[in-house]
């Protein structure tokens, strides 16, 4: 997380907003050798202190978790370039803007039993989002299929103990030198859904 206070406005209910909407992160604990992280969806709860995934057997992590494991899921969304050319004031110097929300906690193994209901649920929270589209469901796959793929999988649950996020979106600057650097970054902007920051960017109060 940055360090300055001024991109930690965003309270716990918009930072569990965020990262429930979108759902993929990077799991990440401490290894034997080093880091273990892997890239996963979930599922987080109403309240935000439970998030629900799966893992593949022979990941490493999964393999770590004889007994619950602290860990942190890195959830992050657009991101871009900021040039200092953009702000339209002297000194100034390069940076990126982004929007990153951590969520840290313990993660167990659940009861196998648990599985078929969170991948239901899995597939049906992301489903929801292609309506018209007819959803799809697991009762679509062969019986055989499917109990072979839920052999290679284990389900996982987070309790969360705490929710961090970094909303850097240059509200650090005046109103006008802001909204400059959104233009900028809409118009010309490299990186990750920069129409997305360049919006949230015009959005942020600060300065």
């Amino acid at each position: 997380m940055h360090p300055n206070p001024v991109f930690h406005d965003a309270d716990t209910a918009k930072n569990i907003t965020f990262a429930r909407k979108r759902g993929f992160g990077v799991l990440a604990t401490n290894g034997a050798a080093g880091p273990l992280m892997s890239h996963v969806p979930f599922l987080l709860n109403d309240t935000g202190d439970i998030a629900d995934l799966h893992l593949v057997r022979s990941n490493p992590i999964a393999r770590a978790l004889a007994e619950p494991i602290a860990v942190k899921l890195a959830v992050v969304g657009g991101d871009s370039y900021v040039s200092p050319d953009w702000y339209g004031v002297e000194d100034q110097v390069p940076t990126w803007n982004y929007v990153a929300v951590h969520l840290t906690g313990v993660l167990e193994l659940r009861p196998t039993e648990e599985l078929l209901d969170l991948l239901n649920r899995q597939s049906a929270f992301y489903e929801d989002r292609l309506l018209p589209k007819p959803p799809w469901t697991t009762d679509k796959m062969q019986d055989e299929t499917m109990r072979k793929l839920m052999r290679m999988i284990v389900p996982c649950r987070i309790t969360i103990t705490s929710v961090d996020g970094t909303w850097k979106l240059s509200q650090n600057k005046p109103d006008a030198v802001r909204l400059a650097a959104a233009d900028g970054v809409d118009l010309h902007g490299f990186g990750a859904e920069t129409d997305i920051i360049a919006q949230m960017m015009r959005a942020a109060t600060g300065g």
